[in-house]
């Protein structure tokens, strides 16, 4: 027995339309890691520039026995030169007082450019932020 006529052409609609719900399936999934790698990697960057400005400390303080404490503007330049390095421009750096101690606080963003929610007209590109804290270090050289 045979299909009607007024069957005909169901079958591809039906694939086309969930062909392109797999696809969207598999776009959420790529650039969804993408932006967890991203996330990732402003995380590190962050922690990374806040220990490398963590390390900027008041010599002529610290040699006089008095406390040892961030020395802000070197502070700031060692992140900045650290993140240059590093291939990243957008950040922010902040120096909270905790407990008497000040600490340096450096915010990373970093820019994903998404490879497939693009085509399903999402933006293309997304801006995540990682976050860390570091004190000043000290140590023997």
């Amino acid at each position: 027995m045979t299909a009607g006529r007024g069957d005909a052409g169901r079958v591809s609609i039906f694939l086309a339309i969930a062909l392109v719900g797999v696809l969207a399936i598999i776009g959420m999934t790529f650039d969804g890691a993408g932006q967890l790698r991203t996330l990732q990697r402003a995380e590190n960057l962050a922690a990374e520039a806040a220990r490398a400005g963590g390390q900027a400390i008041d010599l002529a303080t610290a040699i006089e026995g008095g406390p040892k404490r961030i020395d802000q503007l070197q502070a700031r330049r060692a992140v900045r030169d650290y993140l240059a390095a590093a291939g990243a421009s957008d950040h922010e750096v902040s120096f909270p007082v905790v407990d008497g101690e000040t600490l340096i606080r450096v915010r990373v963003w970093v820019t994903y450019d998404r490879a497939m929610l693009g085509l399903f007209n999402f933006s293309n590109t997304v801006t995540v932020s990682g976050e860390a804290t570091a004190r000043a270090l000290t140590g023997v050289t």
